[in-house]
């Protein structure tokens, strides 16, 4: 481990204190611009003004009597011959309009006359005929055979006869062969039992025929 330095004993000598050196300045060029200050502006010099001579002016150069003369004179010649070639060109520009016409008129013939045609007849509508009831019956949306109320018939009857044997549908109804509101509300509630969604509610379709046979069995009571 290094041992620690020993402190320095102070100086015992005289203490040096700092010194202020002062030059002198130069004020000679001051004193001299002062000078001349006070005394006024310096004299100029003298120039050698008296010693130069003002030389005389130049005169115009002389303009000989027949100088005008020919300028004037060629001015006439110039002018007649632009007159004339402005004549020239009017007169070929004339001869060219009329030549122009033509070949326009040559490439561009005047186009027939359109007759107009006379209006077309529009044909009397034909009478469309009017369906039978077999047709309607055919055309049915829910099938051939369908069954609604207003209907009668064998087809109503068995029907009825049906729905008599499924219990509680058509309980006390009647088999006389006409498809009235009880009979539409009988099968409304045979469709809604038996979850069949293929025909109109009421109506008697394929959908509820093939249901209510299948569970009937084929065949007539009468």
């Amino acid at each position: 481990m290094p041992t620690p330095l020993e402190p320095e004993r102070p100086h015992s000598g005289r203490i040096l204190e700092p010194v202020r050196v002062v030059r002198p300045r130069s004020f000679d060029a001051l004193a001299e611009l002062m000078r001349e200050m006070e005394t006024g502006p310096a004299r100029a010099a003298p120039t050698d003004e008296a010693k130069t001579q003002e030389l005389p002016p130049v005169p115009p150069a002389p303009v000989p009597p027949g100088a005008a003369g020919p300028s004037r004179g060629l001015r006439l010649p110039v002018v007649a011959g632009a007159l004339a070639a402005a004549a020239l060109l009017g007169f070929g520009c004339a001869l060219l309009l009329p030549v122009r016409h033509e070949a326009a008129a040559s490439a561009h013939p005047p186009q027939p006359a359109v007759t107009a045609s006379p209006p077309a007849t529009t044909p009397a509508p034909t009478p469309t005929p009017t369906p039978s009831p077999a047709a309607t019956a055919t055309t049915d949306p829910d099938g051939p055979g369908t069954l609604r109320q207003g209907d009668t018939g064998p087809e109503v009857t068995d029907l009825q006869r049906r729905l008599l044997r499924v219990p509680d549908v058509y309980r006390d109804g009647s088999a006389d062969g006409t498809y009235d509101a009880t009979l539409t509300a009988a099968v409304a509630r045979f469709q809604l039992w038996y979850g069949i969604s293929g025909d109109e509610t009421g109506v008697y379709g394929d959908d509820t025929r093939r249901a209510l046979e299948s569970r009937t069995g084929p065949g007539d009571d009468a």
